[in-house]
């Protein structure tokens, strides 16, 4: 079968009409024998009839105007309804019903064109009443004014209708023509599709340059081949089921933003959706399931304008031969599977990079869940929240004070295998070590084993910053000999969540090899809130010349503000205790670098051996900052334990004064209160006492002796 888009319809009767290739749909008449496009293909005969496969004008450009050949000759009677033209002579005469002229043909041009007439252009406003035409096969009213469809529904014989560019509103007038095959109904003013549940046997069926909003009423419609409704209102294709027959769908020039039903039509073959919404495959990939859609045009969409465009629709639709009517060759498809496979390559690693991803969110969340756990138990408090608004436990989902889904958010469009990993992702890691880049992070206490690793030179070369997460930061002090060995050139330190909480923490750090910048974090680090502390860094670790605090530049007013608050406090600790006491501050761990620095002080530089790497460090660390050393977490604990001692002794002796303090004032108030009273009741004690004067005198001598 050839295609629809390249053939004629062909009526083969004693005069031949036909629909030609440019789009135009040309009706029979008799002055155009030479005009007619011969076939040699006959298709089907119908009702003595022989019709091609084809309708260009329902084809990709079906959208199109619709002309025909030079009108026939009407002859104007006293309501005539245009003009008089070369052509058939017919008169359109008065009838009993004023508002419908009658149709009137003479003999010989009924027997001219006996299945045919040809009323196109007549500027008529209503269908003229058409007696004694019952055996009329085509009948064309194109370029008119009409309205409504009427006045036809005695031929019943018809087959080809064509109301192509009138006012029609409504689909109307058609229950009795059983036998229509052609239906061309395009540019007028219909707003929906309807009134067609007797048109079985519609063949083709044009509506486009209308009103139409929505596909239906379509579905009974199963021999239809051709369907244009191209140039309509329509935001969605969409009902299609029933048409089983149909093999072009042309919806040009619509405003359709996703497609659905196409793989269930059997035979279609082509279809047009150039010039609308469609902005992703996804929203037409129902397209990859059709098997008998050859030629598909996608121009003038958003879609077309992705690089990526080409290649995926060939891809998913391997059996298509031409693509916005260009022939797809053997060399784009090929292309095509390459980029698919290198898509299909990236995508896996894209789906693994979220796995890792979602693994990472969920070990550093079970890992936040151990130690705000750790900490509550530390702190004696397992009903108390150390952090209401970022404590990880409450929102699994909360990190670093930022929400983060459960899934991450670039993972874009996640198929369904991906979505089941990601959902049956069960982490029960209480650690996490990650290298990215020159950084290296470090989650959880079991992360610091990591540094025992055989790393790489090139690997443990390139890290110059090293990150701390939920560790305490005793447990860190403890392997800062191994990262300084490891790790030879670390420049950046993070601290976040290690329960940094006083200055001389800060001590410890003097050990490393060398500290560019320091960033401490204040979730976990109450150290952060002293108002001093950047300064003690950088007075303690003066050696180091750090260049950058928590982001900060560290200028040279820094350095003398640290050196001017701290400087007594060194020197304080370094002469005034006797060295004995010192040697036992410092510990049996620095014994030797003090001892070195007491026998350099004073002499001049000399050359060290690279076995003194560190005493030789230490010289640019003078004696009074070396006896800063941090105290043990031992020692801290039983200054703890007075300090609670201490508390405890003033909180009581506090509430006893306070209890006092209150007793004696609940006396006053009350003392207050009776006053007036005692004072009104003694008054008259005395009043009465005082009124016999002989007996008080008497009584008050009494009392005297009896006193004596």
């Amino acid at each position: 079968m050839r295609s629809i888009s390249q053939e004629a319809y062909k009526f083969n009767w004693e005069d031949k009409g036909y629909v030609s290739g440019d789009g135009r749909v040309i009706s029979p008449s008799p002055r155009n024998k030479s005009s007619c496009i011969s076939s040699t293909t006959n298709l089907t005969e119908l009702c003595g009839l022989e019709m091609k496969a084809a309708m260009s004008s329902l084809s990709a450009f079906g959208d199109s105007s619709i002309q025909t050949p030079p009108k026939a000759r009407i002859r104007q009677g006293c309501h005539s309804a245009g003009p008089n033209t070369s052509g058939d002579h017919i008169n359109l005469v008065s009838s009993s019903m004023p508002s419908f002229p009658i149709l009137q043909r003479s003999s010989e041009e009924k027997i001219l064109c006996s299945d045919r007439l040809t009323l196109e252009r007549q500027k008529l406003t209503v269908c003229p009443i058409i007696d004694g035409e019952e055996h009329l096969r085509l009948l064309n009213f194109q370029h008119n004014f009409i309205t409504r469809i009427q006045n036809i529904s005695n031929l019943q014989r018809l087959i080809f209708l064509d109301l192509y560019d009138n006012q029609i509103e409504e689909i109307s007038g058609l229950s009795t023509l059983r036998s229509l095959r052609v239906l061309l109904l395009g540019k007028n003013r219909i707003k929906k599709i309807s009134n067609l549940e007797n048109l079985k046997n519609l063949d083709v069926l044009d509506l486009h340059g209308n009103q139409i909003t929505k596909i239906e009423n379509v579905n009974h419609l199963c021999d239809l081949r051709v369907l244009n409704l191209a140039r309509n209102l329509l935001s969605h294709a969409d009902n299609l089921n029933g048409l089983d027959s149909l093999t072009e769908l042309n919806l040009r020039h619509n405003q359709i933003t996703f497609v659905r039903d196409v793989d269930n039509l059997p035979s279609l073959q082509r279809l047009f959706l150039s010039f609308n919404n469609i902005s992703s495959f996804d929203s037409v990939s129902c397209l990859a399931d059709s098997t008998s859609l050859s030629d598909i045009t996608f121009d003038g969409n958003p879609i077309a304008q992705e690089s990526w465009y080409k290649h995926t629709v060939l891809q998913n639709m391997t059996q298509l031969r031409q693509l916005d009517m260009k022939r797809i060759t053997e060399e784009e498809r090929r292309m095509a599977s390459v980029v698919a496979k290198k898509e299909e390559e990236k995508k896996r690693e894209s789906q693994k990079q979220i796995l890792l991803k979602e693994k990472k969110r969920l070990t550093i969340d079970n890992v936040a869940r151990h130690w705000d756990l750790q900490q509550r138990v530390a702190n004696n408090a397992p009903n108390q929240d150390r952090k209401d608004s970022a404590s990880p436990h409450q929102d699994p989902c909360q990190m670093e004070g930022s929400t983060i889904s459960p899934f991450p958010e670039d993972t874009g469009a996640v198929d369904s295998g991906l979505t089941s990993a990601l959902q049956g992702l069960s982490v029960i890691d209480t650690h996490l070590v990650e290298v990215d880049g020159d950084t290296l992070s470090l989650y959880g206490s079991g992360a610091l084993e990591s540094l025992d690793r055989n790393w790489s030179v090139q690997t443990a070369g390139m890290i110059t910053t090293v990150s701390f997460t939920f560790i305490e930061f005793d447990e860190i002090v403890q392997v800062l000999p191994k990262l300084k060995i490891k790790f030879p050139n670390p420049l950046h330190l993070k601290f976040k969540e290690t329960n940094l909480v006083m200055l001389q923490q800060f001590n410890a750090l003097a050990q490393l090899r060398r500290i560019d910048q320091l960033t401490v974090d204040p979730q976990g680090n109450p150290v952060v809130s002293f108002t001093l502390w950047k300064y003690y860094v950088l007075f303690r670790l003066s050696h180091f010349s750090m260049q950058k605090i928590n982001g900060t530049e560290v200028t040279q007013n820094d350095t003398i503000m640290a050196e001017r608050l701290f400087g007594i406090l060194a020197h304080v600790a370094s002469s005034e205790l006797p060295q004995y006491r010192l040697i036992s501050i410092l510990g049996d761990a620095r014994k030797k670098q003090f001892q070195y620095l007491l026998e350099t002080k004073g002499k001049k530089p000399v050359i060290v051996n690279e076995e003194n790497n560190d005493s030789k460090r230490l010289v640019g660390e003078n004696t009074n900052r070396a006896t800063l050393n941090y105290t043990t977490r031992e020692f801290y604990n039983e200054k703890l334990e007075d300090i609670k001692e201490k508390k405890k002794f003033c909180k009581m002796y506090i509430e006893d004064l306070m209890k006092e303090a209150t007793e004696i004032n609940m006396k006053h108030e009350a003392l207050q209160k009776l006053w007036p009273q005692m004072f009104i009741e003694l008054v008259r004690d005395a009043v009465i006492e005082i009124h016999n004067k002989n007996s008080y005198m008497k009584l008050c001598l009494q009392q005297i002796t009896d006193q004596k």
